[in-house]
This record gives structure tokens, sequence and C-alpha cells, in this order.
């Protein structure tokens, strides 16, 4: 059997990610199309074991994937990495009820933003709460919530599980009214009183880590590096549009095009630099890390911060790239409806989401200096 070439499919979607982009900006969800259109190819599921009707593919690829799709569209890359990322971490656990992911089209959507409380009753667990920051509910078939077991009132015990609902046992609540990522549709979700079986209670994002070489890898490192993926798609677009823009641009009171001053040209020369080194980087330390994990060695805890330090490194080299573009644009890269407004946008939520902020670096440089780390990112 050929293999299938993931990467070769997600640049086969770019015409419709970018046809559908505005209206995915206009309505601060993913439209239906892109959606189906990412299921059908398989590429919500690559991160997938191979008995859930998955791809287990490497993390280079990947993050190559998302890559793709965010150059074309920053909210549907993240759509698809929020996706990619809970069939890859969520997935394997659903042993026990594997039925609810067993057409190859159906779509889950998860968040960890939120506890909810599971109590226990005569069918199961009553389950009730409101998760924020749900990319691809509106899509979505399956939801996993993250929720505390209760019995009589008391914490069964200390760990956190999924509780797994069908669509139509939840709510979808519009809260995600935000200029960044507008069209990635991260709204909240609420569940009132729902009756799940016990089969539907499940292990937490990143459990049975025997299952697969993935889930071997450090929940953290996993869910920085895909999040990178997706800026650095927004600002390889970024400096795309300065260089079209440069070359039709007459800036005003000027006889010369914009191509044609210094000032752009350095500062295309210095974006294409600071993109090139911080992506290069998190590519070689991920793969790296992949080999160790894939032979079954243990990961030194240097690599495993070091992820940390190049992932928040890429997220703020991200923010930089297009900020340089963008001020050497002139005033046009202000105006709505140019590319450049929105990639700036777009650029500033890779910079602020927790698994790259900053205090990551901070973090993985106590590791690197021999202490112990204080976030919970290096912790997981």
């Amino acid at each position: 059997m050929t293999p299938i070439d993931y990467i070769e499919r997600a640049e086969s979607v770019t015409p419709l990610v970018r046809e559908y982009a505005d209206l995915a900006e206009q309505q601060r969800y993913l439209p239906r199309p892109i959606a189906e259109a990412f299921a059908n190819l398989g590429l919500y599921r690559i991160a997938a074991p191979l008995d859930c009707h998955g791809a287990d593919t490497d993390p280079l690829t990947q993050m190559r994937v998302i890559e793709i799709v965010s150059e074309a569209d920053g909210s549907a890359g993240w759509n698809l990495m929020i996706g990619i990322e809970t069939f890859g971490l969520v997935a394997p656990a659903l042993v026990s009820c594997p039925e609810l992911i067993a057409d190859p089209l159906t779509i889950m959507a998860s968040s960890t933003a939120a506890v909810g409380r599971a109590e226990r009753c005569d069918s199961g667990w009553n389950v009730s709460g409101q998760w924020q920051f749900v990319s691809g509910i509106h899509n979505a078939q399956v939801f996993g919530a993250t929720v505390k077991l209760y019995e009589n009132g008391e914490p069964v015990d200390d760990r956190f599980y999924y509780a797994v609902v069908e669509e139509g046992h939840y709510e979808i609540i519009d809260t995600w009214n935000v200029s960044g990522l507008r069209g990635s549709g991260s709204h909240d979700v609420r569940i009132d009183n729902v009756a799940v079986e016990n089969n539907r209670i499940v292990e937490p994002m990143g459990g049975l880590r025997d299952r697969s070489a993935q889930l071997r890898l450090p929940l953290g490192n996993r869910l920085a590096f895909n999040k990178v993926a997706v800026g650095l798609g927004i600002a390889r677009a970024a400096i795309d549009a300065f260089v079209e823009l440069a070359t039709t641009k007459t800036p005003r009171f000027n006889s010369r095009s914009l191509r044609d001053r210094p000032s752009a040209q350095l500062a295309v020369a210095k974006a294409e630099a600071r993109l090139r080194g911080a992506r290069a980087a998190v590519f070689d330390q991920v793969e790296k890390n992949w080999t160790l994990a894939v032979a079954g060695d243990p990961l030194p805890e240097r690599d495993r911060a070091l992820v940390h330090v190049l992932c928040s490194d890429a997220a703020l080299a991200i923010a930089e790239v297009v900020d340089i573009v963008a001020n050497a644009s002139g005033t046009t890269a202000n105006q709505v409806g140019h590319p450049l407004e929105r990639l700036a946008r777009d650029a500033r939520v890779i910079r602020q989401h927790a698994t790259v902020a900053p205090q990551n670096m901070e973090d993985a440089g106590r590791v690197l200096l021999g202490l112990e780390p204080t976030g919970i990112m290096l912790r997981i």
C-alpha cells in the first residue's frame, strides 16, 4: 500500500481554506465545508493511533501539516491543530467506548480550561459544568469534558478524567468575541446534569502512555510545538503578504516602489532570518526528542526543557516577524481587510498562549541550571 502523503493533502485543501477565511472571521467559527474537508482527508487524525482510524504520524509531519493550513488562514490552522491534539491525546483513552469515534469522519472537541463535576448515580455519572476555549465545537459530534469524580458529595480521588458526551447533550455558549484567531470558534460548552455511562468516563489527556511512541513524549512538549506550528504559518503568510505589497505599493510623496526602499529590504531580510532561525531550532529539537521516544530511550530533562525554550522563543519570533513587516508596510497594514492587519491580530494570540508563554522559558532555564521546574508545562 502506498503511504499517504498528508503534507500533500494539507496543501490540496488550502484553496478551500482561503475561500472560507472571511466567512470564518465573520461568523466566529470554522465553516463546515472546511471541517468536513479536514475530516475527509484524515487530517484531524494524523496523530491518533492506528486503531482509532488514525495515521500515527511523527510530530514533524504534524507540525508541517498545521503550518501549511495556518499559512492559508490562522484560524483554520488553529482549529485543525486542536483537532489533531484532541485525537492524538484524548482518543487513545477511548478504549472503553471506541464506537464514539468509529466513523472516520467523526470530529471530536475537548477542553481542559475548566474542571466540571461528575457525581455518581445509578446509571453512571451526572455531569455538569461549563468549559472554555472549545475550539471546533460547532463542527464536532463528540465532546470530551475535563471532570473530577464525586460520590455522595465527596471526591473519589485527586485525579481528573474526561467525560465523553455526544452532540445533543451539551450546549454551545456564544462567548468567543475576540480579535485574534477570531474564526477558530473557541466558544464555551455547558453541560447541565447529563447522565454519562461508566464506560464514557476515560483517562485524562495524555494517559495510557504505553500505547504509542507519541504518548511517550512529554505532554507539555506536545502542547507547545503544535501551537508554534500555527504561528509559523501565520508568520510565513505575513512575509509573503509584505513581499506582494512591496512590489506594488508606491509610498506617498515618493516616486519609488516600496521594495526599492532600504528600510523595506532590511525589514524582509530581518524577518526571514528570525523566522527561519526559530523554525529550524524548534524542528531540530523536536526531531531529536522524537528519535529518543521511538527508540524507547529516556528523555533527558535538558532536552525536554529545550523544547519549551525554543517554542517560547519561536512564539516571540512569530510576533516580531509580523511586527517587522507590518511596520515596514506603513498605514496599509492597519487597513481592515488587508492580510497584514488580520495576521498581526492572529500572531498575538500565539504569543499569549499558556503553552508557549514567556514564563515557560524562565522555568526551562531553571532546568538548564540544574533546578527543579516550578510551572506545570515542564512537569506534565
